[in-house]
């Protein structure tokens, strides 16, 4: 092989080289399986062809609204459609996702507005309260409020801001499904942005890059054995690590992810019987309410359902009462 040494023209090229991304996820997916249902919330369901362009559709929109390369766009959403869909719609505008914990207070939502720099912020109505008052607490300017009135959440639109739905339709450059993706040309580039909480002093920023979270992805698929059968229940909020990458993996083997608002046994128990899930991820205490789930919510289910647990050791008793109900749990 010494002859390589003296070899040319084997530099990085298109032929030979392409920036890893957990983009190219749902642009193969919607390619290859665009009839496949690629995620459920609630009573609506999308294709894969459907999820494409509606991110696709986001992406436009943000980038009619002056969202360029190396912005941030921040979102305080629960795990619903809108929040999926900004995984995929703000990076493919070459932007970075920072989704915000929806449990923080005022003044650490204003600091992480204004310590990451957002120019739009998507927001679930029943956290619009919380962002307006975030944004009368900086001092200097901070992201534009675009409200997301979840059909599922029962609460009206205020009308204060523009509606999520609203946004994704707009003539100026916005609403284009067919809206050509941003693609990192260095795999390092920042993907998304996460903040720390329930530590002592300020949050600390954490960036993900295109490259880590995409191997992520496969390590994942890898080691849970994902595959087109898969149906995958979002617990783990899309706030916490972006779901440990979850959202991003399952399109990787065109599987199905569905939302979960509200985490209730009654939620998780329903979602099991009547979707079929197959694998979600969660923190003991979501175990804990697994097993100790009233009579009348408790559905029956003929399939073992993977579940990946982590944030605090879970008790042996936990694990005890839940393996016999159907789930075969994995620590991490």
């Amino acid at each position: 092989m010494g002859w390589l040494r003296d070899e040319t023209g084997l530099d990085k090229s298109d032929a030979n080289f392409v920036p890893l991304t957990p983009l190219s996820h749902l642009r193969r997916a919607a390619a290859l399986f665009p009839d496949k249902t690629a995620i459920v919330d609630g009573p609506r369901r999308f294709s894969y062809a459907a999820y494409y362009a509606r991110a696709s559709q986001l992406a436009s929109a943000l980038t009619g609204a002056g969202v360029t390369s190396g912005d941030v766009v921040a979102t305080i959403l629960p795990n619903i459609l809108a929040q999926a869909e900004a995984h995929w719609g703000v990076p493919a505008t070459g932007a970075v996702l920072n989704t915000i914990n929806t449990r923080l207070d005022v003044d650490t939502v204003a600091y992480i507005f204004g310590h990451g720099g957002a120019k739009i912020a998507l927001v679930d109505t029943a956290f619009l309260g919380l962002a307006e008052a975030a944004l009368e607490r900086m001092e200097g300017d901070g992201p534009r409020l675009i409200e997301v009135n979840d059909p599922n959440s029962g609460l009206p639109a205020t009308g204060r801001h523009t509606e999520y739905e609203a946004f994704l339709a707009e003539d100026n450059a916005g609403g284009d499904a067919g809206f050509s993706w941003h693609m990192p040309e260095d795999e390092w580039e920042s993907l998304a942005l996460n903040y720390t909480s329930g530590t002592t002093g300020r949050p600390k920023g954490v960036v993900y890059s295109h490259r880590g979270a995409y191997l992520h992805t496969l390590g994942l698929a890898l080691d849970w054995g994902l595959n087109r059968d898969t149906v995958y229940l979002t617990i783990v909020p899309l706030f916490h690590c972006n779901n440990w990458i979850h959202t991003w993996s399952i399109p990787a083997v065109g599987g199905t992810v569905v939302c979960c608002r509200d985490i209730t046994p009654k939620s998780i128990y329903d979602a099991i019987a009547d979707e079929g899930v197959t694998n979600f991820g969660g923190a003991p205490i979501v175990l804990n309410l697994i097993v100790n789930a009233p009579d009348e919510v408790r559905r029956d289910f003929d399939h073992i359902v993977k579940v990946y647990t982590a944030g605090a050791p879970p008790p042996a008793a936990v694990l005890a009462g839940i393996e016999p109900l159907g789930f075969s749990v994995t620590q991490t």
